[in-house]
């Protein structure tokens, strides 16, 4: 999809170089057609870093997609540049009265707190309740999920005693569900929290279907019946050093953290670990473009 976004973006230069095809604004502006509308909220600390990941998934197809970048203003980000924050994002004042054809929330490091002390939950949750009139289809991830989930539906986290942390086999719980189509039986997607969703607490919702599971790491994809709100437990837009750098990160910190299951070589670090899950995470992020924003989003989004 080609994908319109500033030429001094960072994740410009890192996916020209991957022979991604992203659009400058100049060629954008002689399409006669109306490019898909995305708004990336980011809650992650390495913005640069998650904007490129979520902006790969979103590239390379036949469709114009302009993507907003969106961050709370209740929370200062720490590590990365103001001036990167001020030149590239948005704060939700700058696009409440905007309509979007599909929104994504990413993960955030807190999912250890409760919802309700994070210092931007009350700006978060009025985003969520906006989104739901003015964005077709959102795409929620870990943190995100949990949080969308809470507030939504009511339906907590848990605990865990050891963290879930590796890349984990999965398998579909509904081979006839559009988000599904093109998996192979059994995939693999990264996952890495201290906290879990319980399936009797999703059971207990009507509007929630479970679309995708991991006997070891438990839930992972949830949509609503109107396809609307789709939330994952996993983070299948990771790089393949992503979870390395969170390890090694944790290693020189001191903090008890095993290796990653089922991601370095013979469970050694010292090994490049194998990437086994760019193309599920790949096939699911097109389907949902695909099925549930393109073909679903009225013409005119003032029709939403």
């Amino acid at each position: 999809m080609p994908i319109k976004i500033s030429n001094e973006l960072p994740a410009h230069k890192a996916l020209e170089s991957e022979n991604i095809f992203v659009m400058t604004e100049d060629r954008a502006m002689t399409q006669d057609i109306r490019p898909l509308r995305i708004l990336l909220l980011n809650l992650m600390p390495t913005k640069i870093e998650t904007e490129t990941q979520i902006l790969r998934l979103l590239s390379n197809s036949p469709l114009q997609v302009d993507v907003d970048l969106l961050q709370v203003k209740t929370h200062k980000s720490k590590n990365t540049s103001q001036e990167h924050m001020l030149k590239f994002y948005n704060i939700f004042d700058d696009v409440k009265d905007n309509r979007y054809d599909g929104m994504i929330v990413t993960g955030a490091p807190v999912e250890q707190m409760p919802f309700e002390e994070v210092d931007y939950w009350e700006e978060l949750c009025e985003i969520l309740d906006w989104s739901k009139k003015n964005v077709y289809s959102v795409f929620h991830i870990c943190w995100g999920a949990q949080a969308a989930l809470y507030h939504h539906y009511g339906i907590p986290k848990y605990g865990l005693d050891e963290k879930i942390f590796g890349v984990f086999p999965h398998r579909s719980l509904d081979n006839l569900h559009p988000l599904m189509r093109g998996l192979d039986d059994e995939f693999f997607i990264p996952h890495s929290r201290h906290t879990e969703i319980h399936r009797s607490d999703i059971a207990l919702v009507k509007d929630l279907q479970i679309i995708s599971y991991s006997d070891l790491s438990g839930i992972h994809l949830i949509s609503d019946m109107e396809c609307r709100m789709f939330f994952s437990t996993g983070h299948f837009e990771y790089d393949r050093d992503t979870l390395a750098k969170e390890y090694f990160r944790d290693v020189n910190k001191g903090l008890p953290i095993k290796v990653p299951y089922n991601y370095f070589p013979d469970d050694d670090p010292s090994k490049t670990p194998v990437m086994n899950w760019r193309s599920a995470g790949n096939l699911i992020f097109t389907n949902w473009l695909n099925y549930f924003v393109y073909q679903k989003t009225p013409y005119d989004l003032a029709n939403l």
